[in-house]
């Protein structure tokens, strides 16, 4: 056998699958070659291994590398040392409102520099809606609404804060923050959460509700009431309430324009005030200002206002609007068992319309629910009087009616009983009849009369 120094033939290339020469297979190797030095140099130098070569320049497959001396121990040591624990990966997801219902995540980020909506502005999104199984179910390329107004599902208005103009962002929402149990019929069923991928577009600032034209006021509070009647058409109250007072402002804003009186005004300074223009005091035009009624000289440091005036039919059609929308308000907060400011919106109506039917429906139907049922009948009887086929008005007054009357009863029983019942009056006498009391009183005044004669004789006698 050839030795360690001089190897006459190169070893066997290792088979397929078999993994590369460990430190033990090494090792191994060179008590092999200790063997066969002490065969050839006659056992002279049994124990000294100083002229040996390294194990490097022993035989060993060319395509593999030799281990360096005390490597195994190295590995030894390094599978013993713990292993450091990875970094924490970033947060993809954004727990919007810590309960795990209502997340976000950015698919897209917004370029740098841009900004944020804010409560009030106006927003312009790309939406696309799925079910939690990938279905799409509805696609908007341009979706308007106000950030905060309660336009849009929860979802919507909670997540759109969060991103940048120009983000495209995941969201994934519980049912209560979209559609709840009623759903949308066809496409969304009841209780279905729902992913959201929405492109934030644009974001502008909301308009100025005072110089908003007739038909832009009408038509702003319109699109707010029939946002007030599909949350309604949800059973969600208090968004509805909130979108009804939304649209009752959009049209409110004008009484300064169409009150015909005039108001002081800051920004005008001393002596000018604001109203309508009328068309008997058409003033110059300095500077193009139209619209404005002043008392002074004209216009004053620039500080000219105009006012958006309205034609009668635009001011009706408010009108009726507004009335629409105080009723649909008095329903919610009816629903809400908030009384006090259901009667307020009630009794509103009847300002402007005394023989509404529906005011006066639900503000005899309030006053009922306070139990003021003497004051809940006339306002019922009235609203029957005025449409006399409506069961339902016929069925609530006769209900009243029956509860009036208990009511009654039951306050009689009370006054008895705080008086000490004088219903159980003592049974009279067998042997008495309708002559005794006047006896009675006869004696009595008999007995005064004689103690009155005794009492003067007996003063006389003394003196």
């Amino acid at each position: 056998m050839a030795s360690c120094a001089e190897p006459s033939e190169p070893s066997a290339p290792l088979p397929a699958g078999v993994p590369p020469l460990e430190d033990f297979e090494v090792l191994d190797g060179v008590e092999d070659a200790e063997g066969e030095e002490e065969e050839e140099e006659e056992e002279e130098e049994e124990d000294d291994l100083s002229e040996l070569p390294p194990l490097e320049d022993m035989g060993q497959p060319p395509a593999e590398e030799a281990e360096q001396p005390g490597a195994l121990a190295r590995e030894f040591l390094a599978a013993m040392e713990p292993e450091p624990a990875p970094a924490p990966a970033p947060e993809e997801w954004l727990d919007i409102l810590g309960n795990g219902l209502l997340r976000k995540k950015t698919l897209v980020p917004g370029p740098p520099g841009s900004s944020r909506p804010v409560k009030g502005q106006v927003v312009t999104v790309h939406l696309q809606t799925s079910l939690e199984n990938g279905t799409r179910v509805q696609e908007e390329p341009e979706l308007v609404f106000t950030l905060g107004d309660c336009d849009v599902i929860q979802a919507l208005d909670l997540s759109v804060p969060l991103m940048d103009v120009g983000e495209t962002a995941m969201v994934t929402a519980d049912s209560k923050y979209c559609y709840g149990p009623q759903g949308r019929s066809p496409y969304i069923p009841p209780h279905a959460a729902l992913c959201l991928e929405v492109t934030l577009k644009t974001a502008v600032d909301g308009p100025d509700l005072e110089m908003l034209t007739g038909q832009e006021r009408v038509a702003l509070a319109n699109r707010k009431r029939e946002c007030g009647n599909a949350h309604y058409q949800r059973a969600d109250f208090v968004l509805a309430a909130n979108s009804y007072d939304l649209a009752i402002k959009a049209i409110t804003s004008s009484a300064k324009a169409s009150s015909g009186e005039p108001q002081e005004s800051v920004a005008l300074g001393p002596g000018l005030k604001l109203g309508k223009l009328r068309p008997e005091r058409q003033p110059p035009q300095r500077g193009g200002c139209r619209g404005v009624w002043w008392h002074g000289d004209g216009c004053r440091g620039g500080h000219c206002l105009p006012i958006v005036d309205m034609t009668f039919e635009e001011e009706a059609q408010l009108l009726q609007l507004k009335v629409k929308c105080l009723n649909n308000l008095a329903a919610s907060q009816l629903k809400l068992d908030h009384y006090r400011a259901a009667l307020r919106s009630c009794s509103l109506v009847l300002e402007h319309q005394p023989d509404n039917i529906k005011a006066l429906f639900r503000k005899g139907k309030v006053l009922a629910q306070q139990g003021e049922y003497s004051e809940a009948i006339p306002i019922l009887r009235a609203a029957l009087k005025l449409e006399p086929s409506n069961k339902t008005i016929h069925a609530e007054l006769s209900k009243l009616v029956k509860k009036h009357a208990a009511q009654r009863s039951t306050e009689t029983a009370l006054y008895r009983k705080m008086l000490g019942n004088p219903s159980r009056l003592p049974a009279k006498c067998p042997g008495k009849g309708a002559w005794s009391i006047p006896w009675k009183w006869l004696f009595g005044a008999t007995a005064v009369a004689l103690g009155g004669v005794a009492l003067s004789v007996v003063i006389a006698a003394r003196n």
